[in-house]
């Protein structure tokens, strides 16, 4: 080893401390080598070793550990004076734990109000803000593509907006948490608008629907599209009041406007998703306005290719997930098996109202999620602070313990939630009270199925969202991406051999492939966890 090959491990030890602070293992040391694009090639000639892995031995080893234990860069230096003085580690995760699991359960049913409130809305009153029992079914058709529509192209950028302005809101970079979400909220926009352009020439040359139908779905998507942008960034900003509030105010306006004006209903839905908007526009602006005279800061622009590369699996992740969630609907109404459709998607009621009812699952299950990954982060604080760095495994122990707890959360509260679904379809007071009607053969079979598909669907998204606080990104989107291939694969082949309402089994086993795929992974990263944190810094 020559004094150039010594000067330049010099140089990579201060990069590492840099870049890391103190590494808890070699294999942390050789993952932030790889980091700065050092390749094994460069390694002999450059360092003096044969591989990259020999080479963090030697500077693991080299400096003694009271020396490793100490590398801390300047912001894990102040991270740490924040976590002490908010710690109370003696009653962190031990005490208190119903209040949280309250607290937590209900943030999280906050967070899926909206649509929530819509299901309850259409059970009890056969309207709400989005769809209206009585429309035949071409109008619904166009109601619910729009719709459809509008979750699917909004899904990316809601994705982001909650990556991207959790960032900065937490950094308290309040200029750019404001930059962004105004950004990021008219390139939803306009990408929905353009979408719809397209579709409107593809339809001029090859004439599916009506001028008037496809300008009626379009509004739909472009309102529903729009409320969901303006909307995420409440929860990005923990301003989670405020998008109840906002869309309860808004289906009160429409549920008023229904009972007690002759408007058309298509005009009733646009005015209420209308005022929700404007009300979440106008608080988020008022807010970050407040935010930005009270903290001062240099005004800047994130770098376009930069956010596009943090942010491009995140988008794609949520694109594809919220396809997933409607594709089943979109292939069964596309089935001409058993049925006779004018047009090449066409709606059928039985399986909406069962696939609307199995979705309770995947809402009530929302605020187990919810406490879930907080319980998570709180252990992960704690456990990291108690736990000395060469006793990296007992903190992989314990937190693998904490997840296996949640699964049994999971598993209890999914039964629960169950029983009270069998009990909403099955006695006088539910289903049948708010419909006037008995649920069909059919929608009872899509529901059972629906409703196992969504369980499996709500722990794939528990698992992503563990992988998502250390950055791990990559896997949760090329899962996604292979259940949805299965979906649509079993989905078609069955609704077109067997019958068209049996596309929710493609759902169904797409879940189930989503769910084991995710929970590999995150079993896989919890054993590895000591190694995700500290990478992740």
């Amino acid at each position: 080893m020559n004094k150039d090959q010594i000067k330049a491990i010099a140089k990579l030890v201060v990069s590492v401390k840099e870049r890391n602070g103190k590494p808890v293992n070699v294999y942390v040391v050789a993952a932030t080598i790889e980091s700065f694009g050092i390749r094994d090639v460069d390694v002999k000639k450059d360092y003096g070793f044969d591989d990259i892995f020999q080479l963090s031995k030697y500077i693991y080893k080299a400096y003694d550990a009271i020396t490793l234990a100490n590398l801390k860069n300047n912001n894990q230096r102040i991270a740490e004076a924040k976590t002490f003085k908010r710690l109370a580690l003696t009653e962190y995760i031990t005490t208190k734990n119903t209040k949280r699991f309250i607290a937590d359960y209900s943030s999280g049913l906050i967070h899926l109000f909206p649509v929530f409130l819509q299901v309850v809305s259409i059970i009890i009153f056969g309207f709400s803000l989005w769809t209206y029992s009585k429309f035949n079914n071409l109008q619904s058709t166009a109601v619910v593509l729009g719709v459809i529509f509008g979750f699917i192209l909004s899904a990316g950028f809601v994705q982001v907006i909650g990556k991207q302005v959790s960032y900065y809101w937490y950094n308290k970079d309040y200029h750019m948490a404001s930059y962004s979400t105004r950004k990021i909220i008219i390139n939803g926009t306009f990408t929905i608008i353009v979408f719809f352009i397209f579709s409107l020439l593809v339809n001029m040359v090859v004439p599916l629907y009506s001028f008037l139908f496809v300008i009626i779905t379009f509004l739909y998507a472009l309102f529903i599209g729009f409320l969901l942008l303006v909307l995420a960034p409440l929860y990005a900003l923990k301003q989670r009041w405020v998008l109840s509030l906002s869309v309860s105010v808004g289906t009160g306006l429409a549920l008023a406007l229904h009972w007690y004006t002759a408007i058309h209903p298509y005009f009733v839905h646009w005015i209420g998703i209308l005022t929700a908007s404007l009300i979440s526009v106008g608080y988020i602006y008022f807010f970050l306005q407040f935010k930005l005279k009270q903290n001062k800061a240099e005004k800047k622009k994130p770098k376009v290719m930069l956010s596009l590369y943090r942010n491009f699996n995140y988008f794609l992740y949520g694109t594809f997930l919220f396809t997933f969630v409607f594709l089943d609907r979109l292939v069964a109404w596309s089935s001409t098996l058993n049925r006779d459709i004018p047009y090449i998607i066409y709606y059928e009621k039985d399986y909406e109202i069962g696939m609307d009812l199995a979705i309770l699952i995947f809402f009530l299950l929302g605020g187990v999620m919810e406490y879930a990954i907080h319980s998570y982060i709180r252990h992960m604080d704690f456990h990291q602070l108690e736990t000395k760095y060469s006793s990296f495994q007992t903190f992989n122990d314990k937190m693998k313990k904490m997840y296996f707890k949640h699964l049994r959360l999971f598993a209890i509260s999914a039964l629960g939630i169950a029983i009270f679904l069998y009990l909403l379809i099955t006695q006088p007071w539910g289903y049948t009270s708010g419909f006037d009607e008995n649920l069909s053969e059919l929608s009872l079979r899509v529901c059972i199925l629906g409703s196992v598909g969504y369980l499996f669907l709500s722990l794939g998204m528990l698992n992503v969202l563990y992988l998502y606080t250390l950055g791990q990104h990559r896997r949760p989107l090329l899962n996604i991406v292979i259940a949805f291939l299965v979906n649509i694969t079993i989905g078609i082949l069955l609704s077109r051999w067997v019958s068209y309402e049996y596309s929710v089994v493609g759902m169904l086993i797409g879940s189930f492939v989503f769910m084991l795929l995710t929970t590999k992974e995150t079993y896989s990263f919890f054993k590895n966890l000591d190694y995700y944190y500290y990478a992740s810094y």
